[in-house]
């Protein structure tokens, strides 16, 4: 939700200067080839939208859809925890180490094995262990925001799993996670969680001016309009990492309603820059991942990104912002625990 549809159209096009740049050393930014991984990516994005469809029916609404997102772990992703209508407490997890899925309820686990097989075997799988559980998943088996999409339970072109390319995705995943919980810390007013929408497959945080916005009328295949509504209903700056249609995929910042001069202006670093066919300021994860310090670039591109929608958009910088106080600088390790700091 926190990424807007026309991604799904509009292939990034960018890529980085190899010629001035050096691999990072750290297995938590690895190469993440598009064209090498592509129908692992579409199949993983579909079991996720299985999973996360049921979250949708299982949890009760949140502003802007912030109930219906994944959750980044140190194993691959949750959902966190749902109810069933008999009151009992269950969660369902991506395990990317032991590349299971599992889920949970109340004590009784049911496990999905994550390999080679098609989504409707994967969905006839997930629906049967939930039934093991008494837990009837109840989600309407149509794929949103994906052109031309199969319903889950007739989907047998979409078959690929492979291991190492998911755990790339998952431990890049880890890192912009981190990045982005550093960016929102010095943000006072509304921010969305961290959070993974698998309608686009895009790991995003998002800021709020506290003002509404006009109606998002744009659609997305398989969405009422309800939908965007909610999304967008109030002004927005929002980035984060979309897995891409070319290179290695790309880090995004956009802002809703986009403000008069926003695309003209030049953000950080020079490997950015705004991509008139998705509205939006991207830049190319290959170019983060082999530079010097890659934390830093993103930052950069996020502090700059945002700058950009608030200062054009006559946001009020000084009521929503804070400067991180000194204590925060070198991490909680080097402190101790907060009780201990007051």
């Amino acid at each position: 939700m926190d990424s807007l549809d026309r991604r799904k159209e509009a292939p990034v096009t960018m890529s980085s200067r190899p010629d001035d740049r050096r691999p990072a050393a750290s297995p938590w930014w690895p190469p993440l080839p598009v064209d090498e991984w592509a129908p692992t990516r579409d199949t993983l994005q579909l079991w996720m939208q299985v999973v996360g469809k049921v979250r949708l029916t299982h949890s009760p609404l949140a502003n802007h859809w912030w109930n219906v997102p994944l959750y980044v772990t140190s194993r691959g992703l949750t959902t966190s925890l749902m109810w069933a209508p008999d009151g009992r407490g269950f969660q369902i997890d991506f395990d990317f180490v032991d590349h299971q899925l599992r889920i949970d309820a109340a004590g009784a686990v049911r496990t999905v094995s994550l390999e080679p097989r098609s989504v409707s075997s994967f969905y006839s799988e997930v629906v049967e262990r939930l039934g093991d559980l008494q837990i009837d998943p109840n989600i309407w088996p149509v794929p949103v925001e994906i052109p031309g999409a199969i319903p889950f339970d007739r989907d047998e072109i979409h078959a690929a799993y492979d291991r190492e390319h998911v755990e790339r995705f998952w431990r890049l995943l880890v890192t912009t996670s981190h990045v982005l919980h550093e960016f929102r810390a010095n943000f006072l007013g509304k921010a969305s969680p961290v959070h993974l929408f698998w309608g686009a497959l895009d790991l995003a945080t998002t800021r709020f001016s506290g003002r509404p916005a006009p109606p998002h009328t744009a659609g997305a295949p398989n969405c009422g309009p309800h939908v965007m509504l909610e999304a967008y209903s109030h002004e927005v700056s929002s980035a984060g990492y979309w897995p891409g249609a070319t290179s290695e995929g790309a880090f995004y910042s956009y802002a809703y309603p986009e403000p008069a001069g926003y695309s003209d202006v030049a953000v950080r670093p020079v490997d950015a820059a705004y991509d008139q066919s998705l509205g939006e300021f991207v830049l190319p994860y290959e170019a983060v991942r082999t530079a010097p310090d890659p934390r830093r670039m993103l930052l950069e591109f996020l502090d700059s990104t945002y700058a950009a929608a608030a200062d054009r958009g006559g946001w009020d910088r000084p009521a929503l912002e804070r400067d991180l106080p000194d204590w925060t600088r070198d991490g909680v390790a080097a402190h101790g625990p907060l009780s201990h700091r007051t």
